[in-house]
């Protein structure tokens, strides 16, 4: 398991990947080991730790925590067998040549993250509709930033609103944006898909609560924590999926065979309790829209 946050995965990762191996026919510790290394978000060690993955002559890397460890794995190896999990756009990134026919040794799940970001800025304007301004919190280590970026700024000129972009790669550089956006009076915010974001949720959900910064982000577990607002698939599920790839390979199905598994359900979740606490009304037509509410 290469992943770029801390060796140990979150639980929201874990949980569901390894019911993912248990529904294949594996568990760990009975059948199937697992050797876990993480880069902690130091995304520039991850090389040298697929490298000693590939080393150990392991089965199956599993690569998590975004396309930056899927990357890693494969530049490391063409021959033992990788499966990512919630990526972003797959294709795209070069990981595989299509999602029905990934080709290679690489296959896994899609997360369709970055890919909703137009939808995460029209939940925006519902609810903060006399904001002509919104921001957004990139990771600049990510691949492909400055397409991510690019992407938000056409969809942010087509909801008429214009966008500051704030860029963070490490928990200190996250306090100094949220201070940037006090001073710019920013009253909404897009949190940018990326792994590390979503492992500094806390951070950035205490820091959004504390500016009063209407947030949108992509995972349920950012306002099961105290986020706003949240518009996207289950990560869970997408590590469920992947987890079970594992195990088809591990049997002996071939990654190439086995196309990118896209998701096909879209969760609206919002935190009541939050809304109150930063002073904003949600409008009722939004509300009867979501899928889970935290009073």
């Amino acid at each position: 398991m290469l992943n770029s946050g801390p060796p140990q995965p979150r639980r929201d990762q874990i949980d569901g990947f390894y019911r993912g191996l248990k529904e294949a026919g594996f568990v760990v510790g009975d059948n199937v080991s697992v050797m876990q290394r993480g880069a902690s978000d130091q995304y520039d060690r991850l090389p040298a730790l697929a490298a000693e993955l590939v080393r150990q002559r392991v089965a199956v890397i599993a690569a998590i925590g975004g396309p930056v460890a899927a990357l890693a794995a494969k530049a490391a190896t063409t021959t033992i067998p990788i499966v990512f999990a919630a990526v972003s756009d797959p294709v795209r990134s070069g990981l595989v040549a299509s999602l029905n026919s990934p080709g290679g040794n690489v296959t896994g799940s899609a997360g369709l993250a970055a890919e909703l970001d137009a939808k995460r800025l029209e939940i925006l304007k519902e609810l903060v509709p006399a904001s002509a301004t919104v921001a957004a919190l990139l990771n600049p280590n990510r691949p492909g930033v400055d397409t991510q970026e690019r992407d938000l700024r056409a969809a942010a000129e087509a909801a008429g609103r214009q966008l500051i972009v704030f860029r963070a790669g490490d928990p200190q550089a996250i306090d100094a944006a949220f201070a940037a956006m006090t001073v710019q009076k920013i009253t909404s915010l897009a949190v940018g898909a990326d792994p590390f974001f979503a492992n500094h949720r806390q951070q950035i959900v205490i820091l959004a609560a504390r500016y009063a910064i209407a947030a949108v982000y992509q995972w349920r577990e950012f306002p099961a924590e105290g986020g706003l607002v949240s518009y996207g698939p289950s990560i869970e599920e997408a590590y469920r999926l992947s987890g079970n790839y594992v195990g088809r390979i591990l049997k002996g199905e071939k990654p190439g065979d086995l196309p990118v598994v896209q998701p096909s359900k879209f969760q609206l979740v919002l935190n009541l309790k939050t809304a109150r606490a930063i002073g904003l009304n949600v409008p009722p037509a939004l509300l009867a829209r979501a899928d889970e509410v935290f009073e």
